[in-house]
């Protein structure tokens, strides 16, 4: 039996099994998320802020430096005397002003007088009889505003001897409308004044007013 046992075991080889590996199962691979893409982000360009010039400042004209005062230059008919300068604490129209304007009017007068005896002298000797009539008009028209200048001259000639009568009695230099003093600028302008600016501009102003 046992013999027989032995050719059974003999008769059948024993066959290694093979191992079959057994497939793994596939572990399935996620897919990954896609990265979506960062929109980039714009640079905002800010616009450039428009410089605005300002326009330069006009420098101020320089001050002019004032000549200084030689003989000062006053607005009247002659310039050949030197302004008063009346010393601190002097009296209004005392002996010395007086004497002062008394010599502009002398001059003055004198001045006049040359001017008169210059257009007489000159009249006598330009007279003629001119054949043409248009010389003859021309020059009578010249010798009628000479005259008509000279007899101005005249009527201011007795008014600088009536001015002078007033220095010489002490009368000289107060408005006679309202009685304050001239001034002695205005006097060296108009020596012959007898109203102070303000009496004579509203003299002025009523004399427009009524042939206006």
């Amino acid at each position: 039996m046992a013999a027989k046992k032995q050719k059974k075991s003999a008769a059948k080889p024993t066959v290694a099994k093979a191992t079959v590996a057994k497939p793994q199962p596939k572990t399935k691979m996620k897919p990954k998320a896609k990265a979506t893409p960062k929109p980039k982000a714009t640079a905002v360009v800010k616009p450039k802020a428009k410089t605005v010039v300002k326009p330069k400042a006009e420098a101020a004209p320089k001050a002019t430096a004032k000549p200084k005062a030689k003989a000062r230059e006053v607005d009247s008919p002659f310039k050949n005397f030197v302004p008063y300068e009346p010393k601190r604490g002097e009296a209004y129209m005392d002996s010395k002003q007086l004497d002062h304007f008394r010599e502009i009017l002398l001059k003055w007068r004198q001045e006049l007088m040359e001017e008169v005896d210059r257009t007489v002298h000159h009249m006598q000797d330009e007279a003629a009889n001119f054949p043409d009539p248009a010389d003859r008009a021309t020059q009578e028209e010249e010798f009628s505003i000479e005259l008509r200048t000279r007899d101005r001259e005249r009527k201011l000639i007795k008014k600088i001897d009536q001015t002078i009568e007033r220095i010489d009695q002490e009368d000289y230099g107060y408005c006679d409308t309202c009685g304050v003093d001239i001034g002695l600028r205005r006097l060296e302008a108009r020596p012959t004044a007898t109203q102070c600016v303000d009496c004579k501009t509203l003299d002025e102003i009523k004399e427009r007013q009524l042939h206006g």
